[in-house]
C-alpha cells in the first residue's frame, strides 16, 4: 500500500514538474525576439571586405571576400559575444584548400559555428578551412577567433559565408548598426566594408 502510495505521488511530481517545463518552454517561445546585438563585421579590424550576394544564393546571404591578401587563412572572429551552440561539419567537406584549390567540392557548409547570441538572435559562419577553433558550450566575446576562411562543402572558392537571424529567420545582416544592404538574391551585386570589430 505503502509503495503504491509513493509510485502515485512520484508519477504526479514528474508529470508537474514535465507541465511546468513545457509552461516556461512555450513562454520563451511565444516571447519577442529581443534587440539587435551590436554585430560588427566578423573579420579582423580596419580590413575592408567585399560582401557579395548571386542569384539562387539565399535571400540575406552574405559572402565574405578580402579586398586585398590572400582568403585562405584569414581569421573568421565572433560577431558579438554569445555562446557557441554549434561547431563541427554540416553535409561533405571536399577537398578544396591552399595546396587543392580545384579539387573537388563537397556539399553544405563544411566547417562552420553556430552562435546563439541571445534574445532569439544568432549568427552562422560557413565554409572555413578547418576544424572550428571553438567546441559547442563555449562563451565567446566579440572578436574572438572562431577558425579560419576556407572552401570546405558546397564552395567554389574560398570566403566565408555569413548569416544573421532573428527567431530562426534570417534577417539582413547589420555591422555597427548599420545595414549590409544584402538583401536579396535577384542578382549579382556586391557591397564594400570595413570592420570594426577591433579589441
Amino acid at each position: 500500500m505503502i509503495a503504491t502510495r509513493v509510485r502515485l505521488f512520484l508519477s504526479i511530481a514528474v508529470v508537474l514538474a514535465l507541465a511546468g517545463a513545457m509552461a516556461v518552454f512555450a513562454e520563451q517561445r511565444m516571447r519577442p525576439p529581443g534587440p539587435r546585438p551590436a554585430f560588427q563585421l566578423p573579420v579582423a579590424c580596419d580590413e575592408t571586405w567585399r560582401l557579395s550576394t548571386y542569384p539562387g544564393h539565399g535571400d540575406y546571404d552574405v559572402d565574405l571576400y578580402p579586398t586585398s591578401g590572400e582568403t585562405y587563412g584569414r581569421p573568421i572572429l565572433a560577431a558579438a559575444a554569445g555562446t557557441v551552440v554549434r561547431a563541427g561539419t554540416s553535409g561533405r567537406l571536399g577537398d578544396r584548400n591552399p595546396d587543392n584549390p580545384d579539387g573537388e567540392m563537397g556539399r553544405g557548409g563544411g566547417y562552420w559555428v553556430r552562435i546563439d547570441h541571445g534574445g532569439k538572435w544568432s549568427t552562422l559562419y560557413l565554409h572555413m578551412l578547418e576544424e572550428p577553433m571553438v567546441t559547442e558550450g563555449q562563451h565567446v566575446e566579440m572578436g574572438d577567433q572562431l577558425g579560419k576562411v576556407g572552401s570546405t562543402g558546397d564552395s567554389s572558392a574560398p570566403h566565408l559565408h555569413f548569416e544573421q537571424l532573428r527567431d530562426g529567420d534570417k534577417v539582413e545582416s547589420y555591422f555597427g548598426g548599420a545595414p549590409s544592404g544584402i538583401t536579396h538574391d535577384n542578382e549579382e551585386y556586391a557591397v564594400r566594408l570595413t570592420s570594426a570589430n577591433c579589441p
